[in-house]
């Protein structure tokens, strides 16, 4: 029986009377059945029909420790029978204190202090806002010009919108915020026609410190980057050598080198943070979010150097904040999450587990020339979605690939993140980064699902018309 004929919401593309969901948002050519999810466990969402899907993605990768984790669940019982809510304008919390000092040793030298935030995008915002200041208070009040890639996500706010490298979004917001420099991404799958991925790396390390030099180097002040992508790229990893070029770059011209950990940070890549894959060169600021909460609670943090925190505090201070700035509950989140990684071992087990279900993707690449290129590091993969391998070539935007392969998971029991991005220019791709606490056998599982949902997919193309080569 087709899972999406039992839907309690019949109509995808309106609803009746006041309220209804959020998706009611989305385009309307983006609407599809949504299943009313009703309770969670582990790795596994179920519907108020009692169907079960298993989130291969952890949501929009951001729950790490699967659902219903015990010691979350009892660390916010606590909390909230005991001290939910108190301004760090009020007062400090033991929550705060005990939370920094467990970040501070995972994260190791140059990251010893935290600043706490409700999520992503306002850590991102919270990074810009603390270089800029930095370099304000040392006497460079000329720095404001910040980089970023080409493709890139930094988040949904107004500013890091436009951080973000996505020309669907770009003409919509560019008269209302700063827009940033953008340089290429040095995508591993797709370099330009005639240049190695070496080549294309050096070939845009020039073009950033020729444009910084354009522009005046007492005028720069930071790129942005995601050292393993997200959605924006199809978790492309950047190199030793391209991190490197950055950092001396950065160097040379008194730049930051900012990392957005939102997704690749708290153990999801093998590391508790992708920047301790590169320890030569260290990004002077670090973001978290997503997995840090895993999904329970909203929570982002900047990871910031003493010597730089210290020091602003003398010239300046760096005053600036939200209402649930190191709000107790979220931290008490953050505390219970830092300990389930460690004590279980989950960023070992998102290299091991990862490793293989990279392995396991690539035996589906081997069945389905749909598959076109399996990237990332641990549990932070994205199989690449193409209908002519050899060439690389995406699916029309007709054919909705990363939609009709979401809407095929509900049917073949899988909760998959995808959607298009830059119109499909960069290539389309699925998220397949389930939480850290999956097991070779979960592996097992999903991909079997995953087995099935792309078979339902090169059917569907090919009954509609589609090449596939």
């Amino acid at each position: 029986m087709n899972r999406l004929t039992n839907r309690i919401d019949t109509n995808a593309d309106g609803w009746d009377g006041p309220g209804g969901p959020q998706d009611l948002f989305f385009a309307k050519d983006e609407a599809f059945h949504y299943p009313r999810i009703a309770r969670t466990d582990d790795i596994y969402l179920f519907e108020e029909n009692g169907n079960r899907l298993i989130d291969i993605s952890s949501g929009p990768v951001a729950s790490n420790l699967g659902h219903n984790n015990a010691r979350v669940v009892k660390a916010i019982q606590d909390q909230v029978a005991k001290l939910p809510f108190v301004t760090n304008r009020t007062g400090r919390t033991n929550e705060n204190i005990e939370l920094a000092a467990k970040l501070a040793a995972l994260a190791g030298e140059g990251y010893e202090r935290s600043f706490y935030v409700s999520g992503g995008s306002e850590a991102v915002e919270t990074a810009i806002q603390f270089a800029r200041q930095w370099a304000w208070a040392n006497g460079e009040k000329e720095r404001t010009k910040l980089f970023s890639l080409m493709p890139s996500y930094h988040g949904g706010t107004v500013t890091a919108l436009a951080l973000s490298g996505d020309e669907a979004v770009e003409p919509i917001y560019k008269e209302m915020a700063v827009m940033p420099e953008r340089i290429p991404a040095p995508l591993s799958y797709r370099a330009p026609a005639g240049l190695s991925h070496e080549e294309n790396e050096a070939l845009i390390l020039k073009l950033f410190e020729d444009r910084v030099i354009e522009l005046g180097s007492e005028k720069c002040l930071a790129i942005f980057l995601e050292p393993v992508g997200g959605l924006a790229s199809g978790c492309n990893v950047l190199s030793q050598a391209f991190v490197s070029g950055v950092r001396q770059i950065c160097d040379r011209h008194g730049m930051m080198m900012i990392f957005d950990e939102v997704m690749s940070g708290a153990g999801r890549t093998g590391a508790f943070l992708t920047a301790h894959f590169h320890p030569d060169a260290k990004p002077d600021l670090v973001v978290l979010a997503k997995g840090i909460g895993s999904g329970y609670i909203p929570l982002g943090i900047m990871l910031a150097p003493a010597s730089k925190v210290d020091r602003l505090r003398e010239l300046t201070g760096f005053n600036y904040g939200h209402t649930s700035n190191t709000n107790p509950l979220a931290c008490a989140v953050g505390i219970a999450t830092v300990e389930e990684l460690t004590s279980r071992k989950l960023v070992e087990n998102a290299a091991e587990t990862g490793a293989y279900m990279k392995e396991r993707l690539w035996g589906l690449a081997d069945r389905y020339p749909v598959i076109g290129d399996v990237r990332g590091l641990g549990f932070l993969l994205a199989p690449e979605i193409v209908c002519d391998r050899e060439n690389k070539t995406t699916f029309s935007a007709e054919a909705k690939a990363p939609d009709t392969i979401r809407q095929l998971g509900f049917e073949h029991g899988l909760s998959i993140y995808a959607r298009r991005t830059n119109n499909g220019k960069f290539g389309d791709w699925i998220m397949t980064s389930p939480p850290l606490t999956t097991t070779r056998t979960q592996v097992d599982e999903m991909i079997d699902c995953l087995d099935q949902t792309l078979k339902a997919f090169v059917d569907r193309m090919t009954l509609e018309g589609h090449r596939i080569a």
